[in-house]
């Protein structure tokens, strides 16, 4: 059978169509669209092309002027920064130890710097950001995050108040000498001087007009253009306020006790143990040995007489010297507090622990681990543990 020729078929498709309601001239219209997609296609490759050649060419552009182009993109994610000093005023305070970012995020929090990254910026970029002090500073509003900084590292300026601690057991001596020391720059002498007319300085009736032991530790904020007076006057005030809080004149006559024997009693413990949980006992020993008659035999009494120079016993030669201070010769309380009490050994002091206990020793100088007992003998056996810890550890007994 022979098969129709092509213009039969499409002759035959043509009247198929017109049959089925289709215009004849479809395949004229599939044509050209058939043209047009290969025209678009051509067309996209062209525009392929083109945008390669215009990619080259910023990428040649951006080598080409690398300067400029950083600059912009510097521009562009620059921290949002005031500019120049600032206007009026505003108190800020800055911690000891506070990082670079949260002081940059209070400096924003308070309006001084636009933007805390504007701050840690500048911080970043000045090694001298590390001398920043902690302290209470007058800053400006709407300082650039640079003029905030410089102004921070001149404390003469803008510091309103400098922070001092002074640390508990201090005497009145090393309370003067950490004032002369200090960042305020007091004159010479003036710590010592202020001390020497103690009638200035507020103290307790009960003090005997002496300082020593009323000089409450503990960390202080001071006012600029303050004076030795004004500063020893903030911690006999401190040392009132916390006396008032334990009842301490009420609670000492009560328990039959002088106010002053009790500080001078707080001064003790704190000087013979640095743990807590033994600060009531060490009095109950003092208090037991002073009702029994006993000299008290306290190296700390003599340390402050002689120095500790840094050990925690006392030489035969220095058990040995005339002072009322030495209670291993005389009986009774020192005349005076040796240091500066805490609230919790002034607590301890007119709240002694219930007991029997006549003596205590350290048996560890590392925990300070302290031993108490009531007889002599139970002493003389704490006394070995002691021994046998300063023989595995030479060097430090």
């Amino acid at each position: 059978m022979n098969r129709p020729s092509l213009d039969e078929d499409l002759n035959e498709s043509e009247d198929l169509g017109a049959g089925l309601g289709l215009r004849p001239e479809g395949r004229v219209e599939r044509r050209a669209n058939r043209r047009k997609a290969r025209a678009r296609r051509g067309f996209g490759c062209f525009a392929g092309l083109i945008s390669l050649l215009v990619v080259g060419s910023l990428v040649v552009g951006a080598v080409i002027g690398f300067g400029k182009g950083k600059d912009a993109l510097e521009q562009m994610f620059a921290a949002p920064d005031y500019s120049g000093d600032g206007t009026g005023s505003v108190v800020v305070e800055i911690t000891q130890g506070q990082s670079s970012q949260s002081i940059a995020d209070t400096l924003e929090k308070k309006g001084v710097v636009k933007s805390a990254r504007a701050f840690e910026r500048a911080a970043r970029d000045d090694p001298r950001s590390r001398q920043v002090q902690a302290g209470t500073y007058t800053l400006r509003k709407e300082m650039s995050a640079k003029a905030a900084l410089e102004l921070m590292l001149n404390p003469a300026k803008s510091i309103l108040i400098t922070r001092i601690s002074f640390r508990s057991g201090q005497t009145k001596a090393e309370v003067s000498d950490t004032l002369q020391k200090s960042k305020l720059k007091l004159p010479a002498g003036a710590a010592a001087a202020a001390m020497a007319k103690p009638a200035a300085l507020g103290l307790p009736a009960y003090a005997k007009n002496n300082p020593e032991g009323f000089l409450y530790p503990g960390t202080y904020d001071i006012p600029k253009g303050a004076t030795a007076y004004t500063i020893l006057k903030l911690m006999t005030a401190q040392y009132a306020k916390n006396a008032a809080a334990q009842d301490l004149v009420k609670t000492a006559q009560r328990k039959k006790l002088d106010p002053y024997q009790a500080v001078i009693v707080a001064s003790i413990i704190g000087a013979e143990t640095n743990r807590p949980q033994d600060y009531a006992k060490v009095a109950r020993v003092i208090y037991n040995r002073l009702q029994a008659g006993k000299m008290l035999q306290m190296d700390s009494t003599i340390h402050y007489v002689v120095g500790r120079n840094g050990g925690v016993f006392t030489s035969s030669e220095q058990r040995d010297i005339d002072s009322p201070y030495n209670t291993y010769k005389v009986r009774g309380l020192p005349p005076t507090p040796i240091n500066s009490p805490t609230k919790d050994t002034l607590r301890a002091a007119i709240n002694p622990a219930a007991g029997s206990w006549m003596y205590f020793t350290l048996v560890n100088l590392d925990t300070g681990e302290t031993a108490f007992a009531s007889s002599a003998d139970e002493h003389l056996q704490n006394v070995q543990k002691l021994q046998t810890w300063c023989a595995a550890h030479k060097g430090r007994c």
